[in-house]
């Protein structure tokens, strides 16, 4: 019997654009023998599935099911493809995991912990994961630029606490461009991270859940062409991806440890794809990203590639963990 896969795209963040591809990707790739693919577009506005013609029909939020013709469907498990809020900070898992519908992403607690860059950061570091210096403002605050100063130095970059794919973020040179440096940030969230600029090799390592094992995939050297790896840098080609990164043998055993522990330490399921820079030979954690983009040109993707995976495995191996 072939499984009802929902794949959820969308959301209500600036990343929705994205989503929209990463879930068509799976969408396009999940093999027929085995899964019945839905597209399910999710946005403030609307709820809908969106057939083989782009037609739309509501989805009952009450057991999340669709109508077609009068036939019911309802759905086996949920591939999370929506980037950012609701898929990738809780909502959704909180939602499902009421409706006792298997999905492919971590759970809700983590996921609410991973997109919250301040918890996370906070959680990790008694485990003696090596961060950045940060400096945190909510919206309302008092803006001390001296105080921030002292503490992160300059440059640094100040970052929507909860927001992904490179969004709010801003490389800041001099103190005179901290008010626009945080009105830009305020745009994304009420809460805003500034953090000590690293200057090294930055790497991005994908961890996974693979044949019931968490799995390190080969690591990837970002190079951007631009001042950091922003969103154009990310997404609209302005950086060099290179997998297997550069590193030495040292190098890359420490990263891959490390990446390896916080996947373990913070209870992660599914797919995941955490940032580190080096300093001193070290590597300092960034972030974790829990619905890492799905598309062809995406990094997680890429380093499954590397590691002979096929986005037909690497789709099928995160339905199959759930549903097993």
């Amino acid at each position: 019997m072939r499984k009802n896969v929902a794949i959820i795209m969308g959301g209500f963040s600036s990343e929705f654009e994205i989503s929209l591809k990463s879930g068509q990707v799976v969408y396009e790739t999940l093999d027929p023998s085995k899964y019945n693919p839905y597209r399910i577009h999710i946005f403030k506005e609307k709820w809908v599935y969106v057939d083989a013609n782009d037609n739309e029909f509501p989805v009952d939020k009450n057991d999340f099911s669709i109508s077609v013709d009068g036939l019911k469907t309802t759905f086996d498990c949920v591939f999370n493809a929506i980037h950012g809020t609701p898929g990738e900070d809780g909502f959704m898992q909180g939602y499902l995991e009421l409706l006792e519908i298997p999905q492919t992403s971590c759970n809700m607690y983590q996921a609410a912990l991973t997109f919250n860059k301040r918890d996370c950061l906070s959680t990790l570091k008694p485990y003696g994961i090596k961060t950045a210096e940060s400096y945190y403002v909510n919206l309302g605050d008092v803006i001390d630029e001296d105080a921030i100063i002292a503490k992160v130095g300059l440059p640094c970059f100040v970052k929507a606490n909860k927001a992904g794919s490179s969004f709010g973020i801003t490389k800041v040179y001099k103190k005179e461009e901290f008010n626009k440096a945080l009105e830009v940030a305020f745009k994304e969230d009420d809460e805003v991270i500034i953090e000590s600029f690293l200057d090294g090799v930055e790497v991005s390592v994908g961890v996974i859940m693979y044949k019931g094992e968490v799995t390190v995939l080969p690591i990837t050297e970002i190079v951007s062409e631009n001042d950091f790896f922003d969103y154009q840098a990310k997404y609209l080609g302005q950086s060099q991806e290179i997998t297997p990164a550069r590193l030495t043998q040292e190098q890359e055993e420490k990263v891959r440890t490390v990446a390896k522990k916080v996947y373990e330490v913070l209870k992660m399921k599914g797919f995941s794809r955490s940032e580190f820079i080096f300093k001193d030979g070290e590597p300092h954690f960034l972030e974790i990203n829990t619905v890492p983009g799905m598309t062809k040109a995406s990094i997680l993707p890429q380093q499954a590639a590397a590691a002979g995976i096929s986005l037909v495995d690497l789709f099928g191996n995160a339905i199959e963990e759930v549903l097993s």
